[in-house]
């Protein structure tokens, strides 16, 4: 076996099932990583430096082949759901068994690492992976190790991704040949069948999010940053919502992108990058994230490349909607170098409402956040996802119903403690369309967005005057600096107001429609916290 990397550790493969492997590589540089990975034609260099890859028939997360096993030491806790499938003990076993079968003879990648920046909460973890481009994912996305933890490091979770092994769904009782099963009790996550690199990451997100509450800790799918002063933000939102842009503020250090928890010592993100959309990224409305598309150690997923040039063209869709670049996140220039900060003087919930009924900023009271956390909205439009021709609503409790092993209350209970206890302000903020829904109205200039958000973290929205959203009931400020006033209001953008009236009463019935399924959950604050007009 080939020990080319840094030190490693004692605790060896065999406790993973791992035997008569070829050549076991430990813990290699970037540059090491991308070297196999070109060698192994697995991808090619761009002549700007990244790594250029491509993941086949997988170009998102598959979230129908998602399980969780089913075992007594976690049966009680799990929220068995559609997000949270069950799967029997014995057949993870014999799947698990025959994907170490698949390795041997094989040379494989090993990452030991961290997930959490906070020393008292994070997670040893180890990531197996077939193909090196993977690995270098992983060095990108988790939190590196030093010399020393690496010789002593005993990973609490492991996971296993092999995509050049597939499942039989009539043997294995998986609904395809791609499968990602998370056994809390092993402590183990095993992937196969599909290259999109972005199943490691969720998966220990996933694992994070079932730890951590019971340590009292809250775990969020959101970015962070952090002011001159000290003030922490978080901004909540579903892929497309703006939350990797607007957090990547060149005025304030950015913690993280995407995954945090919110501790009794404050906000920590669980990674060591990030990985962003990268469909149509442009250097004047997103420098830093567009930046890193011409970066060496950046990996580009499904971005369209000239064979010849090696020139990438970040608007070419041609592979997928959903390009991504997974970097370090010390290529943001301003980023955090602890991946620590404060309690949060500001949570930001983002969606991008295809409608154009919701406001541009509205405030919060307790009730409504907890209700607007358990609905999790924001809005597809046509030709973000196969068979979606026009705009649709997407509700995901807690803005990441995917991730969550646990019932959506338990997160949003901790949601409303924390809020409460360090007096933190709550926003809703719409990214999405103005002067009418998608295909008449236009989306929401980021210029204006931004400076909504400044105003919010910069405290310029406290105290000032607002109006009741007739339908929603939140709090619209009728002023903001660097916004017209006009455009506060969304009815007063639309030429037809009874469109507009018309509009939002559907929304706010499919809010209510939504919320149904939790009501028995909430207090009777949080029930009467929605639209009042649905």
């Amino acid at each position: 076996m080939s020990d080319m990397g840094r030190p490693r550790s004692d605790y060896g493969l065999e406790n993973h099932g791992l035997h008569n492997l070829k050549d076991v590589y430990w813990n290699l540089s970037v540059g090491v990583l991308i070297e196999h990975a070109i060698s192994r034609g697995e991808g090619k260099l761009s002549c700007r430096g990244p790594l250029v890859v491509r993941t086949g028939r997988h170009t998102g997360r598959s979230a129908n082949d998602k399980f969780v096993v089913e075992e007594p030491t976690t049966r009680d806790d799990i929220w068995w759901s559609k997000v949270n499938v069950s799967y029997e003990q014995d057949k993870f076993d014999a799947l698990h068994e025959r994907m170490c079968a698949h390795l041997e003879g094989k040379d494989i990648y090993v990452r030991d690492c961290f997930a959490g920046a906070d020393p008292e909460y994070r997670l040893p973890i180890r990531v197996i992976n077939e193909y090196a481009w993977h690995n270098m994912f992983a060095a990108n996305m988790f939190i590196e190790a030093n010399d020393d933890e690496l010789r002593k490091h005993q990973p609490q979770f492991t996971v296993i991704n092999a995509p050049n092994f597939e499942a039989n769904p009539a043997r294995d009782g998986t609904n395809s040949e791609t499968f990602i099963i998370v056994n809390f009790a092993k402590r183990l996550v095993i992937i196969g069948g599909t290259s999109y690199a972005g199943e490691t990451k969720k998966s220990i997100f996933s694992v994070m999010n079932y730890l951590l509450p019971f340590k009292g800790v809250f775990p969020m799918h959101s970015s962070a940053n952090i002011g001159a002063n000290g003030d922490t933000a978080v901004f909540f939102g579903l892929s497309g919502t703006g939350k990797t842009t607007l957090s990547a503020d060149a005025s304030r250090a950015l913690i993280g992108d995407d995954e945090h928890g919110w501790s009794d010592n404050g906000v920590f993100n669980f990674e060591g990058g990030c990985y962003a959309k990268v469909i149509n990224l442009s250097a004047e409305q997103e420098p830093e994230i567009y930046a890193t598309t011409h970066h060496f150690g950046t990996v580009l997923e499904n971005v369209v490349m000239d064979e010849v040039t090696r020139e990438i063209d970040l608007a070419n869709a041609n592979l997928t909607e959903n390009t991504r670049g997974s970097y370090a996140i010390s290529q943001i220039p301003n980023a955090s170098d602890s991946g620590v900060g404060g309690h949060p003087k500001n949570v930001i919930f983002l969606t991008c409402d295809a409608f154009g009924v919701l406001p541009p900023v509205a405030r919060l009271t307790p009730a409504q956040a907890m209700y607007h956390f358990i609905n999790g909205y924001t809005a597809k439009v046509a030709g973000t996802e196969k068979g979606v021709t026009e705009p649709t609503p997407n509700f995901s409790p807690c803005y990441g119903g995917p991730f969550l092993p646990l019932h959506p209350f338990r997160y949003a209970e901790l949601l409303k403690e924390k809020i409460a206890k360090h007096g933190t302000d709550v926003w809703l903020i719409n990214t999405g369309w103005s002067g009418g829904g998608y295909g008449v109205g236009e989306r929401m200039s980021i210029h204006h967005t931004r400076a909504i958000v400044n105003a919010a973290l910069d405290g310029k929205l406290v105290g000032v005057p607002t109006q009741m959203h007739p339908i929603f009931g939140v709090a619209m400020p009728t002023e903001c600096p660097g916004v017209p006033n006009e455009v506060l209001d969304p009815r007063n953008t639309w030429a037809d107001k009874d469109a507009y009236d018309r509009q939002a009463r559907m929304l706010a019935e499919k809010f209510a429609n939504n919320f149904e399924k939790y009501a028995d959950e909430v207090s009777d604050e949080v029930k009467a916290a929605g639209p009042i007009a649905a």
